[in-house]
């Protein structure tokens, strides 16, 4: 088992919500003032020279011939002497350096080698968060699942028995249902591809599906579970909720008689779910440390047993699973405290294809849509962000800033933010995918000549 609900004695309920923390920020500038001279920056041997010998020229104009004073400010010229002040009350600017010699290029240019093409500069990685905002009482347990973000770009969290939304697109934030305490708290929750309708999974075992768009609750599914449902992933119209009971139970939100499919093979609670691209094929990962794969074709039939494959490689709770996005048999989960892995699967064959060991537990796992990479967040003991390079497994980057293990994380739709959130009370934003290359407009095609011209049939 892995450690799940963990008290925190630091929390503060007086915090607002979703508020940005302003955190104070060193400054690169030094702290100059414009009536204290820099030490730092002046010249003493040539203040202490125009101070004695270097003015008795301008103080005795006879005793200097044009001839003199001409070679005078040549050499000074020469020396950098011709300066006005003595006083220095700035740094002086760095000197700019060419990051290529020219003669370098021009020799590029003439040569007879043929160009190769350029390789791909490497991105910068930020390696603080762009953006911190509170989330008091948000629950600092390991098989929950307390936020997402929607392709409408607001991103929903879960904060003890309320969900609140925040906009992306201009920082606003509301308040979209609190749970009635013999009801709650909130144990999951999860957008429907739309968007607009998200379902909120409860401790009670229901499961409340709301419109956020008219902040109204549309229907509740109840009857499935028996214990809380702490997982839940869409497939179109399809609302898939894992129970701590350990049942699967696909609901078909359109109809009144919801519950269409249960899939009966883990003995603990269900942390983890994530349906395919394809929508063919379900992965679920349980608090008895099993990795299903479900395929709808085998699920539906009289197959002895319902899953396609039943993965016992992992010595932990299996919470974090991802698929890959550019190949779509490819599966990356992760294991808890008792495991700290991440497996990669081809769940065509069953084959475990890679393992490695990151050294923590292993809460939660993203890919980069745009590169080869993929991220995971960990608990004890640096509670940090790890990007990988896929598939050589080299780490790019580790990102820290998170005091307490980071339970969840959601991407944004365009695939460059993360948002993290963690048992200590934060919800990060990371910019650590990058900025995608915007795509060419494709050329327009020539018209045909006279196609303006009405053709006679």
């Amino acid at each position: 088992m892995d450690a799940g609900y963990m008290s925190s004695s630091h929390k503060s309920r007086s915090r607002c919500p979703l508020q940005e923390q302003f955190i104070q920020r060193k400054n690169n500038r030094e702290n100059l003032d414009r009536f204290i001279p820099n030490r730092a920056a002046m010249d003493f041997d040539y203040a202490h020279y125009m101070v004695t010998d270097g003015r008795k020229g301008k103080e005795n104009p006879a005793v200097s011939s044009p001839s003199r004073e001409a070679y005078r400010k040549q050499l000074a010229e020469a020396f950098n002497m011709n300066r006005t002040r003595i006083l220095a009350f700035k740094n002086k600017p760095p000197t700019a350096i060419e990051p290529i010699p020219r003669e370098l290029l021009s020799s590029s240019s003439s040569s007879s080698i043929p160009h190769t093409k350029a390789a791909k500069p490497r991105r910068h990685i930020p390696q603080s968060s762009e953006r911190t905002l509170d989330a008091p009482d948000i629950m600092d347990d390991f098989y929950l699942n307390l936020l997402d973000w929607g392709s409408s770009n607001v991103l929903a969290i879960a904060l003890g028995s309320t969900v609140y939304l925040w906009d992306a697109s201009n920082g606003s934030t509301s308040e979209l249902v609190t749970i009635d305490d013999e009801d709650g708290p909130v144990t999951s929750i999860s957008w429907a591809p739309d968007g607009r309708h998200i379902a909120v999974g409860l401790n009670n075992s229901h499961v409340q599906l709301w419109d956020s768009t008219s902040n109204k609750q549309l229907r509740t599914l109840s009857g499935g579970h028996s214990q809380r449902v702490g997982s839940l992933d869409w497939n179109n119209h399809i609302l898939t909720t894992g129970g701590m009971d350990g049942r699967i139970i696909n609901n078909d939100v359109r109809v009144r008689s919801h519950i269409v499919e249960t899939y009966r093979g883990h003995h603990q609670e269900v942390c983890g779910l994530k349906w395919s691209a394809s929508g063919q094929q379900l992965a679920s990962g349980g608090n008895d440390n099993l990795l299903h794969i479900w395929d709808r074709s085998v699920a539906s039939s009289n197959a002895p047993t319902q899953w396609l494959h039943r993965l016992e490689d992992h010595t932990a709770a299996v919470k974090a699973l991802a698929w890959c996005p550019f190949q779509g048999n490819l599966l990356a989960t992760g294991g808890g405290g008792g495991d700290q892995s991440i497996k990669f699967w081809n769940t065509h064959t069953g084959a475990c294809l890679n393992s490695i060991n990151t050294g923590s537990q292993v809460c939660a796992l993203l890919w980069n849509k745009h590169e080869r990479e993929l991220l995971s967040s960990h608990g004890f003991t640096q509670n940090q962000l790890t990007l990988w390079k896929y598939p050589s497994m080299v780490k790019m980057t580790e990102l820290t800033g998170h005091t307490s293990r980071v339970l969840f994380m959601a991407q944004s739709p365009d695939g460059c933010t993360v948002a993290s959130a963690a048992g200590d009370e934060t919800l990060r934003f990371w910019n650590v995918f990058g900025t995608p290359e915007v795509a060419k407009p494709a050329p327009k095609a020539n018209p045909e000549p006279f196609a303006h011209v009405s053709r006679i049939r």
